[in-house]
């Protein structure tokens, strides 16, 4: 049979399968990222579109955090207290630099929710957080995996509620929250971190589509395939039987 692929005619037709291939196969990509972009600006639009909620109306403290409260916008009435951290290794916009984690006390549960409340370059640039009662909106988050402590004091390698409750005191949210806006007005000039967006899938029509141009591929490659086996078996048949005994062919 390879005999039969090698030929002009089955090379060059495949040539054209695999350039047709080759076709499907990034006509596919192409709906792939069709795919994850569609469901991409689901989630947008379904975050811009969300209302806020009361921080304490959607989550209790020490409980596990629900996949479905990630990026959800919500909001909590309370003050900041002592313990403020940072995170080192963040990236904001191309620049590296620190996450600032300051402990906020829910007033309704006297829980502590932590808040990341800036991005610095410098610690120097962290400041102290304001006084006083006040209210924080912002977008929730589930805690980050434990990492390597920097070994520097004042500073956490992760935002990790298992680390965090045994360095502030009392009941802790096992989230944090990613502040947007404090009421009354304070942290001037300080650069907020966006609220990422959840984790997206995929819009499955597109993915469907996806797959097919992929189905595709592989069939054209099929196809050269079967008629190269077909063409083949044509020829086994019509090639003269071997010779019978004393290599005498028998006449009917």
């Amino acid at each position: 049979m390879l005999r039969t692929a090698l030929t002009p005619r089955y090379l060059g037709l495949l040539v054209l399968v695999l350039v047709v291939g080759v076709v499907f196969v990034q006509l596919g990509r192409w709906q792939l990222g069709v795919a994850q972009g569609s469901a991409r600006e689901e989630a947008v639009d379904s975050a811009l579109r969300a209302p806020t909620v009361a921080l304490t109306e959607v989550l209790t403290p020490h409980t596990d955090f629900p996949g479905e409260l990630s990026s959800r916008s919500v909001s909590a009435t309370g003050h900041y207290t002592e313990g403020q951290l940072l995170v080192p290794q963040r990236r904001l916009e191309g620049r590296t630099g620190f996450w600032v984690l300051t402990p906020f006390v829910v007033e309704r549960t006297g829980a502590t929710l932590p808040v990341l409340r800036a991005f610095v370059t410098d610690p120097a640039q962290a400041g102290t957080p304001p006084s006083g009662t006040l209210t924080v909106e912002g977008g929730l988050a589930p805690p980050e995996s434990p990492t390597d402590d920097p070994g520097v004091a004042g500073q956490i390698g992760s935002v990790d509620t298992s680390v965090l409750v045994n360095t502030w005191p009392g009941a802790l949210y096992n989230a944090f929250l990613f502040l947007q806006e404090e009421s009354p007005a304070t942290g001037a000039g300080l650069t907020r971190v966006p609220t990422p967006l959840a984790p997206t899938g995929l819009n499955w029509r597109n993915a469907a589509y996806a797959v097919q141009w992929w189905v595709f591929a592989l069939f054209a490659l099929w196809l050269w395939w079967r008629m190269v086996r077909e063409e083949h078996r044509r020829a086994g048949a019509g090639t003269p039987a071997p010779a019978g005994d004393n290599g005498v062919r028998e006449h009917s």
